[in-house]
Parts: structure tokens; C-alpha cells; sequence
């Protein structure tokens, strides 16, 4: 058996002379000599824009959290007014400021952090082209994969910055209508009139007719007979709609006097009298009802009859008619007539007789 003769490895590096380790260290002394200065001015401006973008974004949404505060402290100082209900809703305020101010915050805080970025990128001295192309692309990307999720924020930050509307208002938004609950930058959310809550997205708002806005118009026809004298009707009318005004609540709810336009229609059996009065928004249903029923009591009182009531009933017995028990008369009566001609039995000829 043979056994080669292989040398083992010294485990034990060579060691070190004197002379070597102080070159190495001179060598070391000498690089940080040189780069210290750099890297001083370095850390340094990396640490400055770091402190002015961390200051910088904690004014910025402190000083937007405040505005938002003072606009929300005015709105409930409204609200305790006499006219607060008329011309603020507080929660409505509310979430649109709020909106507002996280659409501005969320803005300010990508604007000034990302900024500070890109300096501390260049201050390290790489080539931003190349990482502003590629995010360009990639945002142009996102921006197609994504387009109706922007179309949705973008239509929503448009929606509240303009008022068009807010929490509280009676809404057709087209894809549904209600009472709106919550506006948000994606989604607004809208009560029907049977209770279910409508999710709408806001790109998918084409048109939107806000019912709470300004003034509403309560609209009433009344009908009644032709017969009836129309300066009368309009008097009683008219009456109806001064008493209404002066009493609670439908004297906040009115906005101008209960006026009688005029005849919409006019048949034979029939003619339409119409009434309008400007009232408080979303309050005109209610006034419409109020004004049914006290136009039909005061109608009842002064005996003008609304068509399609109770039939009126006769002065005095009508004499009955003597030709009511009579039978009608018969075709077989006259013995010319045709029927009787043909029910009259044929007559055999004299030669067929036996």
C-alpha cells in the first residue's frame, strides 16, 4: 500500500510584518483625508433636507388642520342662529372640510417628501433621468390600468371643492336619487326613498340635480266644477294661503305668498285651477299637503264642490217617468212588418190538395 506524501496546509496565515501594517494604515489615513470633507458636506445636506421637509410638512398640516378647525367652529357658530338650518349644515360642512383637508394634506405631504427625495437621490450623485423616465412610465401605466378608480377621485375632489352638493341634500344623480349621507373621494352615498342606501361612484355621475339648493316651488291644482264662479274659488284660495303663512311652522317654510296662477285646464265636465308658492328647499311636499287640506276644508265650508266627490244630492223628487213600466214595442205587432212576414206559415196550392 502506497501513501503519498502531500504537504497539509498551514492553517496559520503569514503574518504581518510592522512595515506592511503601516502602510496599510497610511494608506487609510490617507483616503479618509481626502473623502472626509465630502462625506461631511454630504451627510451634512442629506440631514438639512431631511430637517426642512420634516419641519416644512408638519407646518403645512398643522396650518391645513387649523384652517379646517376655524371653518368647522364657524359652521357651528351659524348653526345655533335662527337662519343656522336654513343656510348651513353642520355635518355637511363638516365632511366636505374634512375631505377637503386630506385631499390638501395628502398633496402637501407627497409634494414636499417626495421632493426631498429626488435632492437627497442627487446629492449622492445618481442620475435621476433614468428614474424620472421610468416613473413617468409607470405612472402612465397605473394611470391607464386604473383609469376608473382616477376618473372616481378626481370627479369626487372636483365634486366637493365645487359644493355641488352635500350631506343632507335630495339628490338625482341619474344611476339613482335619495337623501345624500356621505360624500367621499370614491363613493357617494345617497338614502332612497324606501330606505335602501345607494353606493354611487363618482365618475359615474354624469349629471346631478340637487333638489336642496336655492329655493323649491310647491305646485297644487285643484279641480272643480265648470260651473263654479272662478273669481270665488280664487278669493277662497287666496284666504287659504294667507292663513298659511302666518302660522308655525309654514311661515319659516314659505318663502313668498301662495299665488293662483290661473286655469291649466278647462272640459266640459271640469276645469283646473293651479297655485304655486316659493318655499324653504326640500320643504315643498310638505307644503303641497298642508295646502290639500286646507283647500279642501275651506272648499267643504263654503260649498264648492272638488270633481270626483259625492254626487250632489237633488233640491226635490224628480215626478217618476209613466213610460218606465212599458214594455217596448214588438216587431210582430204589425202584420206587414218583415219579422211578421217571415214567422207567417207558407199556404200549400189548390192542385196539391187532395
Amino acid at each position: 500500500m502506497l501513501w503519498s506524501a502531500v504537504p497539509a496546509a498551514d492553517p496559520t496565515p503569514a503574518p504581518v510584518t510592522l512595515d506592511e501594517a503601516a502602510k496599510q494604515a497610511g494608506e487609510a489615513a490617507g483616503w479618509v483625508e481626502q473623502n472626509w470633507s465630502t462625506w461631511l458636506s454630504t451627510g451634512l445636506r442629506i440631514l438639512l433636507i431631511l430637517v426642512v421637509a420634516v419641519v416644512l410638512r408638519h407646518l403645512v398640516r398643522r396650518a391645513l388642520t387649523k384652517l379646517i378647525e376655524r371653518m368647522n367652529r364657524s359652521a357651528q357658530a351659524v348653526e345655533g342662529s335662527a337662519l343656522g338650518g336654513l343656510l348651513v349644515n353642520a355635518e355637511r360642512r363638516r365632511q366636505r372640510s374634512e375631505a377637503i383637508g386630506s385631499v390638501l394634506r395628502s398633496v402637501a405631504s407627497f409634494l414636499i417628501m417626495g421632493t426631498a427625495g429626488l435632492m437627497i437621490l442627487g446629492a449622492f450623485n445618481v442620475n435621476l433621468a433614468p428614474l424620472l423616465a421610468s416613473a413617468g412610465v409607470a405612472g402612465v401605466a397605473i394611470g391607464f390600468g386604473a383609469r376608473n378608480l382616477v376618473t372616481d377621485f378626481l370627479s369626487g375632489v372636483f365634486m366637493i371643492l365645487e359644493d355641488q352638493y352635500g350631506v343632507g341634500d335630495s339628490v338625482d344623480a341619474g344611476v339613482a336619487s335619495g337623501e345624500v349621507i356621505e360624500v367621499g373621494l370614491r363613493v357617494t352615498k345617497l338614502r332612497g326613498d324606501n330606505g335602501e342606501i345607494w353606493y354611487v361612484r363618482n365618475g359615474e355621475i354624469k349629471r346631478i340635480g340637487n333638489l336642496s339648493q336655492g329655493w323649491s316651488t310647491a305646485t297644487v291644482d285643484v279641480t272643480v266644477r265648470p260651473t263654479e264662479d272662478l273669481d270665488r274659488v280664487s278669493t277662497v284660495i287666496s284666504e287659504v294661503g294667507e292663513n298659511l303663512a302666518k302660522e308655525e311652522p309654514w311661515n319659516e317654510r314659505l318663502w313668498g305668498p301662495v299665488e293662483v296662477l290661473g286655469l291649466t285646464e278647462v272640459l266640459l265636465d271640469s276645469m283646473t285651477v293651479r297655485l304655486a308658492a316659493k318655499t324653504m328647499p326640500g320643504k315643498s311636499l310638505g307644503v303641497e299637503r298642508e295646502l290639500r287640506w286646507r283647500i279642501k276644508r275651506a272648499f267643504d265650508e263654503v260649498g264648492i264642490r272638488i270633481v270626483g266627490g259625492l254626487p250632489a244630492v237633488p233640491a226635490e223628487d224628480a215626478p217618476a217617468d209613466p213610460t218606465a213600466s212599458m214594455a217596448p214595442p214588438s216587431a210582430f205587432a204589425s202584420t206587414t212588418s218583415p219579422q211578421s212576414v217571415a214567422a207567417t206559415p207558407l199556404n200549400p196550392p189548390p192542385n196539391l190538395t187532395k
